[in-house]
């Protein structure tokens, strides 16, 4: 009988020259064309008092690439954490690497958030705003702790929640009812569930194998939906652009300066010491690191981009895969020196600035704190906004200062996920040096911006001709997203 398996999963032949089918030339691509339609939208007014056909559709496509991104969130940290956790039965000492892993978290946060509350006391981004420029918009979600707290209890087993509004319109009511998820609730259950498995030992193992196979799925989803990012991100800053002016964005240069300063210190500063000072090659961290960094620089998802964090930090930089399982998506969902520590400090200093408040050495502290501790909160999306709430409600600055940045967020949200994940691969390379357990010869090996070793390319060949699905098309998307040279 004739095999048709080679004819159909043949690839498809790929045609244009390889800059345009670069992912990081479509993105920057799609910013620049951005900024362009979002300017002509705004010259285009409001008829009526209603946004124009260009505002609306550059608003729904942008809030539909954000909810395709939201939607794979749940299931992704759920099968992320059990299976991380899980994951640790393959390790000796996971205990002590757990706990390593934690402490180098809290380390580089602390790090990242007082050269974040050095930059704001400096340049005073605040204090050179313009106040006629800015008006505050609804933040659309504000945090505390005792909020915080409360949501680590799970009110049920997926985290759900229904969310009830009335409009009355002409003596009539109308209620609209929608499901949400608290990601915190769902991080609690699914580790959980992640150490009920661990305890029950050889029973549980049929479990965990089915974990790890739908994890891969939802994986291979979320990378179709990242194929998206450059239509998203053309989107998105197509409608900043028009919903708050250049004049508006203009008028926050300072704070975008200031963000993306602390971005680059801990980035090019602050990592290359650290991998240094431990014994390693800094050119091969920052060769085997790129390609994650430059999709969480267009994703804007420390999760959406998950699944390739932990595959440069086991065959690029060389860390066991049981413990690169574990500390990868643990990194994703906690570990956030951008998002959580760097642009929170400088935020809320400049929010302070601008209404002309004083910080007292207390409130500074407490900055430091929240960074470290709270950094859950963000929870590997797009939560910076989460973070910045619960920042500013612990130093009782106004919570109308977060909506002032709403303008700039999309913006700082690239930079932000790219340090990130950058963090979320260096801390477990190092607990792996530290412990003797990385593989120096993987680490070391020679790189010409591809990711993988040649027998890790055949394995991964074999595979999709194997495959009786037709995912070709997208690995070829997803390898060329990876592959960029650093």
């Amino acid at each position: 009988m004739t095999s048709l398996s080679s004819s159909s999963t043949a690839r498809p032949t790929r045609r244009g020259p390889r800059w345009l089918r670069s992912f990081g030339v479509q993105v920057t691509a799609a910013l620049v064309l951005g900024v362009v339609a979002g300017l002509i939208a705004r010259q285009l007014g409001e008829p009526g008092g209603q946004p124009n056909g260009l505002t609306a559709t550059l608003n729904t496509i942008g809030q539909s690439y954000v909810s395709l991104l939201k939607a794979a969130v749940i299931p992704l940290v759920f099968l992320a954490i059990v299976s991380s956790i899980g994951n640790l039965r393959r390790v000796s000492n996971a205990a002590r690497l757990a706990g390593r892993t934690l402490l180098w978290f809290a380390i580089t946060a602390f790090i990242a958030v007082s050269i974040g509350i050095a930059l704001g006391v400096v340049i005073q981004p605040g204090s050179r705003a313009s106040h006629g420029e800015l008006a505050a918009s609804d933040p659309g979600v504000t945090a505390t702790w005792w909020n915080f707290l409360l949501g680590l209890v799970p009110s049920n087993f997926a985290g759900a929640q229904v969310n009830t509004h009335v409009d009355v319109v002409d003596g009539t009511a109308t209620a609209t009812s929608a499901v949400s998820f608290n990601v915190l609730q769902v991080i609690v259950v699914a580790a959980a569930i992640g150490i009920a498995a661990l305890k029950v030992g050889r029973k549980a193992e049929p479990f965990l194998t089915f974990t790890d196979s739908a994890l891969k799925i939802v994986q291979r989803v979320l990378w179709w939906i990242i194929r998206l990012a450059p239509l998203g991100t053309f989107a998105l800053i197509a409608n900043a652009v028009a919903s708050y002016g250049w004049t508006t964005i203009g008028s926050l240069a300072w704070f975008v300066f200031a963000v993306y300063l602390g971005l680059a210190i801990v980035l090019f500063v602050v990592y290359p010491i650290i991998v240094r000072s431990n014994g390693l090659s800094i050119r091969q961290y920052y060769s085997g690191v790129w390609p994650a960094v430059q999709l969480g620089f267009v994703s804007r998802s420390s999760i959406g981009t998950l699944p390739l964090t932990q595959r440069v930090v086991e065959r690029n930089l060389g860390v066991p895969s049981g413990y690169a399982s574990f500390a990868a998506p643990l990194g994703a969902t906690t570990k956030m020196d951008g998002c959580a520590a760097i642009y929170p400090a400088i935020a809320a200093i400049f929010v302070a600035q601008f209404y002309g408040l004083q910080l007292n050495l207390l409130q500074y502290v407490l900055i430091i704190v929240v960074s470290v501790v709270g950094s859950a909160a963000t929870a590997g999306t797009t939560g910076a906004i989460v973070m910045l709430t619960l920042t500013l409600s612990t130093l009782g600055l106004p919570l109308d200062g977060v909506g002032l940045l709403l303008a700039v967020d999309a913006i700082l949200d690239m930079g932000r996920t790219a340090v990130n994940v950058a963090g979320q691969a260096l801390v477990p390379t190092i607990v792996a040096k530290r412990e003797g357990i990385l593989d120096l010869d993987l680490y070391n090996a020679p790189r010409t911006g591809e990711p993988f070793t040649e027998a890790d390319e055949a394995e991964a060949e074999r595979a999709d001709t194997d495959a009786t699905v037709d995912g070709g098309e997208l690995e070829d998307a997803s390898r060329e997203a990876v592959s960029q040279p650093a």
